[in-house]
């Protein structure tokens, strides 16, 4: 018979906005499940009208076409991990959270709370955040919020260690069985990232990359673990491999565009098969 992890095939059903830059959202999950030895399927939330200098318009997909995405995906191929991005409505989330509750329930959900895009643009309304918090985060494998985002949904001051413990605490009383309070938005290298899950703490640290290719980087690192953990990884060695990958990734960078270039998603990754 086998195990649990050998039952694990990389399914990721990512549900997320599109980058029509290609470095971040949808497009960026893609890239990086499948750098992880993952299988993406999606779900469209919007349209983004999106370079490296912005986001100039979005196009927010009916619900009902989401859900529906949501659904066949789930019903015909399945999937092994559930990866959130940018949702942006308060109605979607909730729809959102019925369906996957519905079909879903007992899938590892990797919630990243998209909020504010690296150029600066706002991406999701306050009711959004709220629904996020209250139907999103309960029951979580793992919410990956950078320090601003963690300040909005906790409520609680992000600007040190101290400040990413404090938060990860706040979203494991949430109802989250583990939270990674990012630290790239807060000053010094090198840059550290707390975890917390309901087995302990982990404090990741590596030297900060001086360039302006860190658009998608957020997407990048939450789809690399959520492929690893859609593998059967546990919740530690996968925001490790991811956290390496994602590195490599900015360091990689080809420099495209003008403004915040995407990483370079495709360097050659070696990863030996867990499965």
């Amino acid at each position: 018979m086998k195990t649990e992890t050998e039952n694990k095939s990389g399914r990721v059903l990512v549900i997320a906005g599109s980058d029509s830059g290609g470095g971040a959202g949808i497009q960026a999950d893609i890239k990086a499940i499948m750098a992880m030895g993952g299988y993406a399927m999606t779900a469209v939330t919007a349209i983004t009208v999106q370079n490296t200098m912005g986001v100039h318009d979005v196009h927010p997909i009916p619900i009902k076409t989401v859900i529906s995405q949501m659904r066949v995906c789930l019903a015909d191929i399945g999937a092994d991990a559930i990866k959130t991005g940018m949702l942006g409505r308060a109605d979607l989330v909730e729809h959102a959270a019925e369906t996957l509750d519905e079909l879903a329930k007992d899938t590892p959900r990797i919630i990243d709370p998209v909020m504010v895009a690296t150029s600066g643009d706002r991406l999701i309304d306050r009711r959004a955040v709220e629904s996020i918090a209250s139907l999103l985060i309960p029951g979580a494998a793992l919410v990956t919020p950078n320090a601003p985002e963690a300040e909005i949904l906790t409520g609680k001051s992000v600007d040190g260690v101290n400040g990413q413990r404090r938060a990860a605490e706040a979203l494991l009383k949430r109802g989250a069985t583990g939270a990674l309070v990012k630290g790239g938005h807060i000053p010094g290298n090198p840059v550290v990232d707390v975890l917390q899950t309901v087995n302990g703490e982990w404090i990741f640290e590596s030297a900060r990359i001086s360039t302006t290719s860190t658009h998608g980087t957020g997407c990048t690192l939450a789809s690399a673990i959520s492929a690893r953990i859609a593998l059967g990884v546990d919740t530690q060695e996968a925001v490790e491999t991811a956290r390496d990958y994602l590195h490599r990734a900015i360091s990689e960078a080809k420099g495209f565009g003008n403004g915040h270039g995407p990483v370079h998603h495709g360097w050659p990754v070696n990863l030996q098969d867990e499965r």
